[in-house]
């Protein structure tokens, strides 16, 4: 089990260095978006490609940042549910809820996204609006965050087995209710 917790922390590590880069992406995306829209209604001129860059810079923040979610432990839930129930329990629903619904979709999009993301590399597709951008780099976003995310729910499912077999401090603390405070 220790090699699994290696493994669990090394996956955390990963998912937080690349949660605090959508954090800043976030601001790059902003600060496009802005830019674009200052063109539009001051210059009177757009571009397809700015249009574009802010909507392949927000769809990475969102896939890319999933899994720095659910090591979080920020994504939705249903605390409004589980709030009376025992950790134990809310333990086995966390395991269940990843072995039987998180760890299956995120297979099934590696599977369906990778070669969704292989035929458009490999024809070059480019954007059907005139100026746009080439699309693959977008489409490469889905398999990626899908497995950062396949990932995230392996370590956490690691953690909450060993929390269950009392191998570690439980990795969701205040969980079971409203978010606790850091």
């Amino acid at each position: 089990m220790s090699l699994m917790l290696g493994l669990s922390r090394g996956i955390d590590w990963f998912s937080e260095a690349i949660g605090k880069a959508m954090m800043w992406l976030v601001l790059v995306a902003v600060l496009v978006s802005s830019g674009n829209a200052l063109q539009r209604y001051m210059f009177n001129r757009s571009s397809n490609a700015w249009l574009e860059a802010q909507w392949y810079l927000f769809g990475a923040v969102v896939l890319l940042g999933a899994a720095y979610t659910l090591k979080k432990n920020e994504h939705i839930r249903i605390d409004i549910v589980t709030a009376g129930l025992s950790q134990n329990v809310r333990n086995w629903i966390d395991v269940l809820g990843h072995m039987l619904f998180l760890i299956p979709l995120c297979l099934l999009m590696l599977w369906l996204g990778v070669p969704f993301f292989m035929r458009s590399f490999a024809s070059g597709e480019m954007s059907s609006s005139a100026g746009g951008l080439i699309v693959w780099p977008a489409k490469l976003l889905v398999p990626l965050g899908f497995a950062m995310l396949l990932a995230q729910g392996v370590s956490e499912l690691i953690k909450r087995v060993a929390f269950m077999r009392g191998l570690i401090d439980n990795p969701t603390p205040g969980s079971g209710g409203a978010h606790a405070p850091e």
